[in-house]
């Protein structure tokens, strides 16, 4: 028996070392598979730049949108390289249309002499939010409360495959800002003011947008803003950041260092200026530091105008490879660039790695075998596996700050409940900025489901809703008071020290709503929906349990299946909760590196029941 066991033992260790071979040995052959393709891409991407004119090159270092910058036979006759689709006409009534617009655009481009196929792009930062019936994920700062990898990298997927169905194959995201201040009108654009978090969810945000990047359920991302976007003086939007270069090595370069790790494919450049000197025009730091400290190997977009607003051939020369030529600036940086090339303040050598950039990612992408969208895709846009992921991180973004006396979770027969507030029963207000328009909506859209709806369909008693707090029902068992942020996005959501829109505490008519059923002795219930931290000290003391919900996107009733006790609490702050409006004095608000300040709960603070 002790030889059979010591046989057994021999010819098992001779299995795990034939599998380890062989193992090993299919992984070289992966990676071998890698380089022999990576080999072939550049010797594909050198032979068309050798066949190229100054204006094919050109052409290619352009963006437009599909409407008011071009005829469509300037895609043919200006070499357009890429599209953009941004607040505007849409390409058509439903996703076919959407595919068709695309198809004939990209025609026009194989049809010229060299046959170069375009680059569709669009910012869907939280699910397709252009497309009206697509699935519409929290925004980032959501994502950053889950915590979750995982969770992200699938949202990140599920988006990719929507995008795609609408005929685009790059979208301008993950943002991988640190916001220091939540004056900033794009802190829900950003995952968290932890480096650490927003390193783990950008890569995962990286890996499920790309996945196999010649896939036709995968996008090109994009790491953006580069870089300090998040951290200038006062939250001003596109404002300057007076950080060191120490620190901003520390604190803002690693999620970037990881997202090129990944193989992000491109990089958008940002509006602020570090130290006075424009990002856009930023050679230490975008040639330097990125291109050539990081490796990246991939595209460097501009920002909107970035052009003709931050130094026209300064920023080719200072290492951006594709420009956002829009709203009246294509033949401004056509013709701009053409006359830097010919005095040469624009050298062969810049122009020719911007061109090989861009052809790169379009091989990758496998553009020159299959450039045009999968129509099969399109029944993929708002399915219920899709929404039901959406709403898994719904629930898993919320974070609860008070419960006392264990108010929550709510009994399901609870007799009688009041639901309070505009955004409990509008999908719009719920999903913030960047949500079928630029600046959001604040009306229903299509195939959401709102807070109110959710509760309606949980609670097994009365639901009520007393939209503006006027009706006074004295005798509700609890009211449940949905308060927050109308819909802003860029600077229209910035906070400055006069009487703009947006401020850092709820508007008089909100604290109105908690006050009338606190008042009254209801057990009240607060669900807050906001793209930042709020100063919400005084209604957090006069709630029986406050619920941050940030921006839950279109499944709103994922709010309700915590509320009610089919899921426990499991998010945690992504950034610190400042106490006062006092806190924001300086150029920073609270956060977890500055300890000058003492939030009111510190980053990672969440209760469970």
């Amino acid at each position: 028996m002790k030889n059979s066991y010591k046989n057994l033992k021999f010819i098992n260790g001779l299995l795990i070392v034939a599998l380890c071979f062989y193992a090993l040995s299919g992984c070289k052959k992966a990676i071998s598979k890698k380089i022999d393709n990576d080999v072939l891409i550049e010797q594909k991407v050198d032979s068309l730049l050798s066949l190229m004119t100054w204006d094919e090159k050109i052409g290619q270092m352009s963006q437009v949108r599909h409407f008011d910058d071009i005829i469509d036979d300037d895609i043919s006759s200006k070499y357009i390289g890429s599209v953009i689709h941004t607040q505007g006409p849409t390409p058509g009534k439903d996703a076919a249309d959407w595919q068709a617009r695309f198809v004939t655009l990209q025609n026009k481009a194989l049809a010229t002499r060299l046959g170069i196929p375009l680059l569709f792009a669009v910012d869907a930062v939280h699910g397709q939010n252009t497309f009206e019936g697509a699935t519409i994920f929290p925004h980032n700062i959501g994502l950053g409360a889950t915590y979750n990898s995982k969770l992200v990298e699938e949202a990140a997927a599920i988006t990719a495959i929507e995008t795609q169905a609408t005929g685009f194959n790059w979208t301008f995201s993950p943002c991988i800002a640190i916001p220091y201040n939540e004056k900033w009108g794009r802190v829900y654009e950003a995952f968290s003011e932890s480096t650490a978090l927003t390193s783990q969810l950008a890569k995962a945000s990286v890996r499920g947008h790309q996945g196999n990047l010649s896939d036709k359920k995968t996008v090109m991302a994009t790491a953006k803003h580069f870089i300090g976007d998040g951290s200038t003086d006062f939250g001003v939007e596109g404002g300057n950041t007076t950080l060191t270069m120490n620190e901003v090595s520390k604190y803002l370069l690693p999620p970037y260092h990881d997202a090129v790790a990944e193989g992000v494919g491109s990089v958008m450049v940002s509006f602020n200026s570090i130290s006075e000197l424009s990002m856009h025009a930023h050679k230490e730091l975008v040639t330097d530091t990125l291109k050539i400290g990081m490796g990246f190997d991939g595209i460097v977009v501009t920002d909107w105008k970035g052009y003709s607003r931050f130094g026209a051939n300064a920023i080719i020369n200072a290492g951006v490879d594709m420009v956002m030529a829009v709203d009246g600036d294509l033949d401004v940086f056509q013709k701009g660039l053409k006359a830097g090339i010919v005095s040469k303040e624009v050298s062969q050598q810049r122009i020719d790695d911007a061109v090989k950039r861009i052809l790169r990612q379009k091989f990758r992408l496998g553009l020159f075998e299959n450039p045009f969208p999968d129509p099969n895709l399109i029944d993929k846009i708002g399915c219920q596996d899709h929404r039901d992921k959406a709403r898994q991180a719904v629930r898993e973004s919320l974070v609860l700050l008070k419960n006392e006396n264990n108010s929550l979770p709510i009994d399901k027969k609870t007799k009688k409940i009041v639901v309070v507030g505009e955004h409990a029963n509008s999908s719009g207000l719920q999903s913030g900025g960047w949500t079928i328009w630029w600046q959001g909506t604040q009306e229903n859209y299509k195939g959401a489901t709102t807070i109110l709806e959710g509760i309606q369909g949980t609670s097994e008693g009365l639901v009520v809703y007393d939209e503006s707090a006027t009706e006074k029902h004295a005798d509700a068992d609890i009211a449940i008071i949905v308060v927050g942020e109308t819909p802003y996005a860029e600077l229209f959501g910035d906070i400055g020290d006069g009487n703009g829109t947006h401020k850092l505490t709820l508007s008089k008519i909100h604290q109105k709503y908690i006050n009338t059923y606190a008042d009254m002795g209801i057990k009240t219930i607060v669900v807050l929906v906001s793209g930042r931290p709020l100063v919400v000290t005084d209604q957090i003391d006069k709630s029986d349990a406050f619920i941050a919900a940030w921006l839950p996107g279109s499944e709103g009733d994922g709010i309700a299946e915590v509320l009610f006790g089919d899921y426990n609490f499991t998010g945690k702050l992504p950034h610190s909760w400042p106490k006062s409006e006092e806190d924001f004095k300086s150029k920073y608000g609270p956060n977890f590196w500055d300890t000058s300040i003492t939030p009111l709960f510190e980053f990672g603070y969440g209760l469970h029941y």
